[in-house]
């Protein structure tokens, strides 16, 4: 029905996927120390709190409630960590520390949520006609990814947190790669197959992954690898930043009003730049991507007389082929692995460009899954067949407003499972506060 066909044998797989990711989610809320929960580090989002009992309410209103049927021990909860404390006036979160509960009250919800949906789930049949959407463990597949995409969010709040408000973590040893010198492929009229089939078999989707469309996709060039901090640096110092000409009216009226001078994870300190990674500060690292919003991406191109790819355009050079033949990742059919790209957590930050030769395209086109999602210029919206979730109808078609543009591709804390062919990501374009980068494309040759 939904795009997920599995056995009730595989449901029961994906429960234990479920545990590994709670065991993610987890080590992640443990990094924030105590005193920090209460925070905001991004202000267009809730304080860190809500988001240590909203996977779990999450889990619970959806499974427990509305397709178990299980009784409310903590309605509050249920609807507090749902939705948060509505903002005034549709605004941004108004709420203050004290408005909150503690965290061990939340601790305690998210033990007993998990013991209660557990112990449903171990009687619970996968193969009822009367539970249409825990048949194949279709709604833990939602549960699992929903848990998954929250675990890249956290990440990127994580960020914003100040360094000693969060416990440090070891990560990947980075890969030696030499320094990428910027090139373009050119890649040949095809076609583009977005989205996927209902009836495609063993693969879960959102709503907005289906239907699939072919698109045409004339001949074009694409840069090889992403634009690095040192060329948006040259674009700063030709004055990107200060001419209106490159930016679209709504973008330049944004960052006039933010007082927006240079990228989001940039610092500068006296004469020099610096980045901010994860766990430190450190100078800025040349050619490892840069991370902007849609509008800096949008001058950018502008400004090097070329554009952010369309949507079509990126799984053109990602997944198609010469002869015709479309892959299921760039490299082709093997399933994500750590020599292949910088996703699925392996790092916490970014890596230089073209550090993951094995991850090309049949093009020779770098890092387009991984390493940071990528700007396209199409704007989100419904693929031919759209039929938005019953149990969750706002998950896209909120956000079919004109003002968001697809993203592809995936950033170091991505999971594996979402780094599919399929899956489409949007954001609006004075987001800039999650990992995307991106390159460009020409019709010119």
């Amino acid at each position: 029905m939904y795009g997920q066909q599995t056995p009730a044998k595989e449901a029961r797989t994906i429960a234990a996927s479920m545990v590994e990711a709670r065991a993610l989610t987890d080590k992640l809320f443990r990094m924030v120390r105590p005193e920090s929960f209460y925070e905001r580090p991004i202000p267009e989002r809730h304080r860190i709190l809500f988001y240590l009992g909203h996977l779990e309410a999450f889990d619970w209103n959806l499974i427990g409630r509305n397709i178990l049927g299980l009784d409310s021990f903590q309605k509050e909860f249920d609807r507090l960590f749902a939705f948060g404390i509505d903002p005034v006036g549709g605004g941004l979160p108004s709420d203050q520390p004290s408005d909150w509960p503690s965290v061990a009250e939340v601790e305690r919800y998210n033990r007993r949520v998990r013991q209660m949906l557990d112990a449903a789930l171990e009687k619970a049949s996968f193969s009822d006609p009367a539970l249409p959407l825990l048949r194949d463990g279709y709604a833990l597949h939602v549960a699992l990814e929903h848990r998954l995409m929250h675990a890249e969010t956290f990440a990127y709040m994580l960020h914003q947190l100040p360094l000693e408000s969060k416990l440090c973590q070891k990560q990947a040893s980075l890969p030696v790669a030499p320094p990428a010198t910027p090139a373009m492929a050119k890649i040949p009229t095809g076609v583009a197959t977005l989205g996927m089939t209902r009836i495609q078999g063993n693969t879960f989707g959102w709503d907005n992954e289906f239907e699939s469309q072919e698109v045409a996709v004339p001949e074009f060039t694409i840069d090889v690898h992403n634009v690095t901090n040192r060329q948006f640096l040259d674009f700063m110092r030709a004055g990107g930043y200060e001419d209106r000409k490159f930016w679209r009216n709504s973008d330049w009226e944004w960052k006039e009003e933010r007082g927006i001078e240079h990228p989001f994870f940039w610092t500068l300190r006296g004469h020099r730049w610096f980045y901010r990674a994860m766990f430190e500060e450190i100078p800025l690292p040349l050619d490892w991507p840069v991370y902007v919003s849609h509008a800096e991406a949008s001058a950018y191109a502008r400004w090097a007389g070329k554009e952010l790819p369309t949507e079509a355009q990126f799984h053109r050079a990602a997944f198609g082929t010469a002869n015709g033949a479309e892959r299921d990742y760039p490299w082709g059919s093997q399933l994500p692995q750590p020599h292949l790209g910088n996703f699925d957590f392996e790092r916490w930050d970014p890596a230089a460009v073209g550090s993951y030769p094995s991850g090309r395209s049949a093009f020779g086109v770098a890092d387009l899954v991984g390493n940071g999602w990528e700007w396209t210029s199409t704007v989100f919206a419904p693929l031919p067949g759209f039929q938005a979730f019953p149990f969750y109808p706002g998950y896209s078609a909120d956000f079919f407003d004109g003002k968001h543009f697809v993203i592809k591709g995936g950033s170091a804390r991505t999971a594996g499972r979402l780094l599919r062919r399929s899956f489409r990501n949007w954001f609006q374009s004075h987001y800039p506060y999650l990992y995307a980068k991106f390159r460009c494309v020409t019709s010119a040759f």
